[in-house]
């Protein structure tokens, strides 16, 4: 019996062999982190049935040991909370064989997700080589990269890992997401302790792949069985296997495929999957990943300059659960760098990959320093409408905070109603030009509806609003963009719309 069990722990392990032989799971190794006290890491792997293996810390102090019971081939601890620092040996042992693991450090551990955009690489953004070549200097930030694999099944451990966790040099981080890395990067020079960076992303994916099934039952989503876009196949192979690690938070970069597939179902399957990841962490883990651990994404950039498409503005707008900003109440805990003003109309990569992913980190960090790690007076969220006030002539638009504006004839658009009903993508946009600002209100004018009235007001509603860094609407200090939104007179969820 215990041999068969062992098989299907096996099969479900990813086909590793149950051998006998003690060892740890895939995606622990040398030089890696693991997640800081106040939570408490978790360590699993592989060894005879019925053993008896003791884990120990051995580094500035030696950590009280601890023990567990192989049972179907499988062992598993969670150790004592160990404070931010190292580097630490981790031993695991049984009577005749031992495991090490050295230069374990104890840190932040942020996963980094989705799509092309966040698989781009170090050697592809702008600044390469300058930015290779300070590498050596942050040690304690260390990548870890899951290898491209799918799966139709859900399994315990990776099929493969593509980067082991490593002390940083250029070489290993030119092929190591550029967006996680800088990130990473960043905050280990705001926090000063070790920042460990987890990549596992797929370029061209569509939401639904990194989704269980669990989460796509909660939005209807039709089963898809065959081809690239199969339902789960990659949370199958490439997030479940990490479930029992404890991580501080996660970083989304993706989008860009649901601007033609499921476009309409975006604004539900994305914070479902977001939930569906929580809590699968929170439980994998034993209780040790918060079960409402941050959660930062990248609103979508741009691609076509052209394109007269609402598919990039929908996803955008559906990446908020249609509010338009984050946190908000279906989103709780969670962050967004606003990437529409970041174009890059000559990257070699095709304008859907910008290079510029040194800002998109950095705004990141601004989130994840405010909603993450609860530090006071860190602006991350750029302007957005507090309340709307129209007349026959004009629409005053006031914002939550001060802004920073320039001239535009186009950006804002409304929508003209005798009736008030509600406008949306497909109705008919009409241009309108900025008359007017102060500190903290934008006058547009009203007098594109002639006789009829506003009834909705948009803002940056396409694919690629602005040029670089040139959006007409900013935060005070010009550093944050405004997100675009969309926002009607009969069903606002965020403020007042006054008619007079």
């Amino acid at each position: 019996m215990a041999a068969t069990l062992c098989v299907v722990f096996a099969l479900l392990a990813s086909l590793h062999t149950c051998d006998g032989k003690l060892r740890f799971a895939s995606y622990y190794g040398d030089h890696m982190v693991l997640q800081k006290s106040p939570e408490r890491a978790v360590l699993w792997g592989y060894g005879p049935e019925g053993a008896q293996v003791t884990v120990s810390l051995l580094g500035l102090f030696k950590r009280q040991a601890s023990l567990v019971t192989v049972t179907n081939g499988i062992w598993q601890v969670t150790l004592d909370p160990v404070a931010a620092g190292g580097p630490y040996n981790v031993t695991a042992k049984v009577q005749n064989d031992s495991a090490t693991l050295t230069d374990v450090l104890f840190g932040d551990i942020w996963m980094c997700g989705g799509q092309s955009n966040m698989w781009f690489n170090m050697t592809q953004i702008f600044n390469a080589t300058e930015e290779l070549s300070v590498v050596a200097k942050y040690p304690y930030v260390r990548p870890f990269m899951v290898a491209l694999n799918t799966s139709g099944i859900e399994l315990m451990d990776l099929i493969e890992v593509e980067i082991p966790w490593s002390v940083p040099t250029a070489s290993v981080v030119e092929e190591f997401s550029a967006v996680c890395w800088l990130f990473g990067r960043y905050m280990y020079e705001t926090l000063k302790y070790p920042i460990g960076l987890v990549e596992s992303c797929w370029g061209g994916t569509p939401v639904e792949v990194w989704s269980s099934s669990r989460a796509l039952k909660q939005c209807q989503e039709v089963p898809v069985v065959d081809g690239p876009k199969k339902n789960s196949i990659l949370w199958n192979s490439m997030i479940h296997p990490l479930l029992n690690m404890t991580i501080k938070g996660d970083l989304w970069y993706q989008g860009e495929a649901n601007a033609e597939y499921n476009q309409d179902k975006y604004n539900c399957s994305f914070p479902a999957m977001i939930d569906d990841w929580r809590m699968a962490f929170h439980q994998g883990s034993g209780g040790q990943t918060a079960p409402d651990f941050p959660f930062g994404f990248v609103q979508l950039s741009t691609y076509i300059k052209t394109s007269k498409d609402d598919g990039f503005p929908n996803i955008r707008w559906h990446q908020t659960a249609d509010f338009g900003f984050v946190p908000n109440l279906r989103m709780k805990k969670t962050f967004m760098a606003v990437a529409l003003d970041l174009p890059d109309a000559t990257s070699p990569y095709g304008t859907i990959h910008p290079r510029d992913k040194q800002d998109v980190a950095y705004r990141l960090t601004l989130g994840a320093r405010a909603v993450a790690y609860e530090e006071e007076n860190v602006p991350f969220l750029g302007p957005f409408p507090k309340e709307i006030a129209s007349t026959q002539m004009y629409v005053n638009i006031t914002y939550d905070q001060a802004v920073s504006v320039t001239s535009s004839k186009d950006i804002f658009e409304v929508c003209c109603s005798d009736i008030w009903a509600p406008c949306g993508p497909k109705s008919l946009w009409l241009q309108t030009p900025i008359v007017g600002w102060d500190l903290t209100t934008i006058q547009v004018s009203a007098a594109v509806c002639q006789s009829s009235e506003v009834a909705a007001v948009r803002y940056a509603w396409r694919d690629w609003p602005c040029e670089f860094k040139a959006c007409p609407v900013y935060s005070a200090s010009w550093i944050l963009p405004a997100p675009p939104f969309i926002i009607n007179h009969s069903s606002w969820k965020g403020g007042i719309w006054k008619s007079y």
